[in-house]
């Protein structure tokens, strides 16, 4: 596996964990499963779209190719999981969505720190 994606990775999965630990007091049992597996499954879905941006990272218009679809990916998750929860009519939808969001807006912030490391190759365009 890439250096940088599993740097990548372990930061995600630690940061992830973190923000459970903060939130632990602070949320009810079923409220803090809900947001424990919107963060299990954002750290999945958010190491495998980083992991695309990496492979592609020096071939520019792929590079572009794969950062939009995974920003299309991301807003599917959520928006599968928002039926999902609708249709279930699940009592913690909320902090879920609201997990799940967050945790992804939080990973992708950390994805440039990480797609600079190792950035001295040149760029191919086509």
């Amino acid at each position: 596996m890439n250096r940088t994606l599993t740097r990548y990775a372990r930061t995600a999965a630690l940061l992830v964990l973190a923000v459970l630990l903060a939130l632990r007091p602070l949320l009810g049992s079923a409220d803090f499963r809900a947001v424990a597996l919107a963060g299990a499954v954002a750290t999945v879905v958010q190491v495998l779209l980083f992991g695309s941006m990496v492979h592609y990272r020096t071939r520019w218009n792929r590079f572009l190719v794969a950062w939009a679809g995974g920003m299309v990916v991301r807003a599917s998750v959520v928006l599968l999981a928002a039926a999902i929860a609708v249709w279930a009519d699940a009592p913690s939808a909320v902090p879920t969505l609201l997990g799940l969001a967050g945790f992804f807006f939080g990973l992708v912030l950390l994805e440039p720190v990480f797609l600079r490391r190792g950035l001295n190759e040149t760029v191919e365009i086509l």
